[in-house]
C-alpha cells in the first residue's frame, strides 16, 4: 500500500516530551535568568526551527545577547552540550521505535524522519541506533522551513525518491503537521498515544480529523494494507506548552 514512511521525531518516535532541569542549567552555565531563558527560547523557536539564528555558537551567542550576556567560548559550548544532553534526556525513544523501523526496512520500505528542530537533533540523532535506521533526515533548520510547509515533505520525498501518494506520514500532530502532510498528498496519520495529551508541543493539529492510531507498532499492518486506516475516534489531541528545545 505504501512504498515509504515519513516519521515525525518529538513526540512520535519518542515518548511524551517532558522538560528537564537541563534547560535551566544551560541558563546558569551561560549566566542568564532561567526564566527570562526560557521565555526566550519559546519566542524564537520558529526562528531558530528555520535556522534563522545561525550555528550552534552563533545561535547561542545571538540569544544570549537578547539578554544582555556576553558567556565565553567555554561556556557556550558547554551550553551546546548540555541542550544535547538534555534532548536525549527529555525525549527518549519509544521502546516499539526501533524494531518497528528494522521490521520496516527488511521489508524493504522506505523511512525518512522529519523533524522541526535547532541544532541539536541532527547532531546526535544520525549516530544512534535508531537515527541509524532512517534512511534519511530531514530537519528544518537545515531546510530553512518548517512544518507545515510543503519544503519539509517535498525534500523527504525527494531523498527517498518516492511520490507522495506512496507516501505514510506519522505524527503526534505538532506543528500543523498532519495537515500539511495531507495537503502535500501524503496520507496522514496521528499517533495518539496513551502517554500524549497536554505534552510539551507547538502550533498543535486541533482540528485533524483524519486518522489516527495509539501505537507505532499498528505502522507494518497498515503499510502492507492488512490493517484499514483507522477513523478517528476519541476527543481532539489537547494542546500542550510550547515545545522550546
Amino acid at each position: 500500500m505504501f512504498s515509504a514512511v515519513l516519521f515525525d521525531y518529538f513526540n512520535t518516535c519518542t515518548t511524551a516530551v517532558v522538560r528537564g532541569d537541563g534547560h535551566r542549567q544551560t541558563a546558569e552555565v551561560l549566566g542568564v535568568d532561567p526564566d527570562a531563558w526560557l521565555a526566550l527560547l519559546d519566542r524564537t523557536f520558529d526562528d531558530r526551527a528555520k535556522g534563522a539564528y545561525g550555528s550552534v555558537l552563533t545561535g547561542l551567542r545571538a540569544l544570549c545577547a537578547e539578554l544582555g550576556a556576553r558567556p565565553t567560548p567555554a561556556r557556550l559550548r558547554k551550553a551546546a552540550d548540555l541542550r544535547v544532553a538534555s534532548l536525549q534526556q527529555d525525549a527518549p525513544p519509544r521502546p516499539e521505535a526501533e524494531p518497528v523501523l528494522r521490521l520496516l526496512r527488511d521489508r524493504g520500505v522506505r523511512t525518512a524522519v522529519v523533524s522541526d528542530c535547532w541544532f541539536e537533533l541532527p547532531s546526535v540523532l544520525p549516530g544512534t541506533p535508531l537515527g541509524r535506521l532512517f534512511d534519511v533526515g530531514v530537519y528544518s533548520s537545515q531546510v530553512g522551513q518548517a512544518k507545515p510547509h510543503p519544503a519539509m515533505y517535498r525534500t523527504a520525498c525527494e531523498r527517498l525518491g518516492v511520490h507522495p501518494e506512496a507516501c505514510l506520514y506519522v505524527g503526534d500532530g505538532g506543528g500543523n503537521e498532519l495537515t500539511g502532510a495531507r495537503r502535500f498528498g501524503l496520507t496522514a496519520v496521528q499517533l495518539d498515544a496513551p502517554d500524549l495529551g497536554g505534552h510539551l508541543t507547538f502550533h498543535a493539529d486541533l482540528d485533524w480529523d483524519g486518522a489516527r492510531i495509539t501505537s507505532l507498532d499498528q505502522i507494518p499492518d497498515l503499510v502492507a494494507g492488512r490493517m484499514p486506516l483507522p477513523a478517528t475516534v476519541g476527543a481532539p489531541m489537547l494542546a500542550g506548552p510550547m515545545l522550546n528545545w
